[in-house]
């Protein structure tokens, strides 16, 4: 067992407790999380030293581990761009756990993350949502498959149309995405019914989203791109997230009234492409203010996964503020990866994925992970 103490202990489900304490199991579940918990006979102690005491933060949309640090090309496995419909790539078939990425993702004290394809393809594969330390992605997975991958606007279109290949238009991803959903959904419903069509791999790979288990992870930054995955996820009935919404605060009202979660960046750094005009760090504030589930995303490593804490703290300053910019890279991200029963909060029976930090990342530059814990074992540590 494991006692940290004397710590400014932040649940996000409850209030802070100040010289608060989290008690740890020996099978990495939270026993207790409270105010003068005594350590039992033979456990280890930490002493927190007043520091701040955190879940561990989630990113909900990047794509470390397929696409690697340093070695370019080589290490570029996240985009099959010899097809516009691949869904039967998975992300765990390109993890490299010994990519720096993952080490550095801990020190900023993020602990999981939902990594997948990129956004070259209209339907790319499926997502995985996965701890940040291990040696083998097999033994590191907290959800797979977690999402199926899906892209709208200006990515699609550059890498099929500058080939004379479809998509060329916004049109023509919108078509080829229904065309693969109606015959997707055919080949599920003949597959219920009993009547064993012929097998197709692409096709077998959509089942989980027609039964509901998991959503359309739908790249769209500008309005009608949103709205168009809107669009195609009522007509099928399926669950959707709304991944990057840059274009979220121009259609903050439209998007409360439909309910999807929003994951939304990457925000720092340039506007490298027209769809992304809108880009600020008001965004995730209007969205939050209107009624939206949001959560803050770094899309690594277009920004490094360590720095999903400051992206937290940029949006807090632009209006989200301090508490719902912490629930945006914990709780929320948990909440609409489908994964809160585990994490995102520090409670009883949940895993004790949790961050002492040097200095609160939010409101201190330099802020970083003083001890970082992933199943009560600690993957950091300063000390």
């Amino acid at each position: 067992m494991l006692l940290i103490k004397n710590g400014h202990v932040k649940p996000i489900a409850t209030e802070d407790i100040i010289g608060g304490s989290v008690l740890i199991g020996d099978n990495g579940k939270i026993l207790e999380v409270g105010k003068d918990i005594s350590a039992p006979d033979g456990c280890e102690i930490i002493d927190a030293e007043g520091r701040l005491v955190t879940p561990g933060c989630i990113d909900a949309h990047c794509h470390i581990g397929l696409d690697n640090e340093i070695i370019g090309k080589v290490g570029w496995d996240y985009n099959e761009s010899a097809d516009p419909i691949t869904p039967h790539m998975r992300a765990i078939d390109s993890i490299y756990p010994q990519d720096e990425a993952f080490a550095d993702a801990i020190s900023g004290g993020v602990t999981t993350a939902c990594t997948g394809p990129g956004s070259a393809n209209v339907v790319g594969g499926t997502f995985v949502i996965i701890k940040l330390a291990g040696e083998r992605i097999d033994n590191m997975i907290v959800k797979n498959p977690a999402a199926m991958k899906c892209a709208f606007g200006e990515n699609p279109k550059r890498v099929y149309g500058d080939s004379k290949k479809s998509p060329v238009t916004r049109m023509g991803t919108a078509a080829i995405l229904r065309e693969l959903l109606f015959k997707a959904k055919k080949y599920y419903d003949d597959k219920k019914e009993g009547k064993n069509p012929s097998f197709d791999m692409k096709l077998e790979a959509m089942i989980p989203v027609f039964e509901g288990e998991i959503p359309l992870k739908a790249h769209a930054h500008r309005a009608d791109d949103i709205l168009t995955s809107i669009r195609i996820a009522k007509e099928f009935g399926l669950s959707l997230t709304l991944d990057h919404c840059t274009d979220g605060e121009v259609i903050a009202e439209e998007l409360a009234k439909e309910g999807y979660p929003a994951f939304v960046g990457p925000t720092f750094g340039n506007k490298s492409k027209i769809e992304l005009a809108n880009k600020s760090f008001t965004t995730p504030g209007v969205l939050t203010k209107a009624g939206v589930n949001v959560s803050i995303i770094t899309d690594a490593p277009v920004i490094p996964l360590r720095y999903l804490p400051l992206c937290a703290g940029l949006a807090a300053h632009a209006g989200l503020g301090l508490d719902e910019a912490w629930k945006a890279i914990t709780v929320n991200p948990a909440t609409a990866l489908g994964i809160s029963d585990r994490l995102g909060t520090l409670e009883a029976g949940k895993d004790a994925d949790i961050v002492i930090w040097t200095a609160d990342p939010l409101t201190q530059i330099g802020g970083e992970a003083y001890i970082a814990l992933i199943d009560g074992k600690i993957v950091h540590s300063k000390a």
